[in-house]
């Protein structure tokens, strides 16, 4: 098989596994943390009803321009920062943190670490 599809199949497969456990409620949402090789996108959603609450990325122009010379894992973690005090203003402050079948390390646990510090439980 080939070495991408079979990275990309193993990234599925763990990406299934926690979505069958991880489930967002209208009491505690999910934070669903989306990483590319050059951007962060992090939302929260209602599972039951199936909307998204709130969302960032680092694409919006704001942000783009603030993070520009940074770090990526500092840019995560002060993107966690900023999307917890934006969830905590919508009045939600437990989550459950859904980290789409990524290894918890590197921009990953520095976003966890952010939002935390932002004010948010999970």
């Amino acid at each position: 098989m080939n070495p991408q599809k079979y990275k990309a199949n193993r990234l599925l497969r763990r990406r299934l596994h926690v979505r069958k456990t991880v489930v967002g409620t209208p009491e505690r949402p999910r934070l669903a943390l989306y990483r590319s090789n050059k951007h962060i996108h992090c939302q929260i959603i209602d599972d039951y009803q199936g909307h998204t609450l709130v969302s960032m990325t680092t694409t919006k122009k704001d942000i783009r321009e603030e993070m520009a010379g940074k770090r990526s894992v500092e840019t995560a973690r002060e993107m966690g920062k900023r999307f917890g005090a934006l969830v905590l203003e919508k009045g939600i402050e437990k989550v459950v943190f859904d980290r789409a079948g990524r290894k918890f390390h590197g921009r990953v646990k520095a976003f966890a670490e952010g939002a935390r510090e932002g004010g948010l439980k999970f």
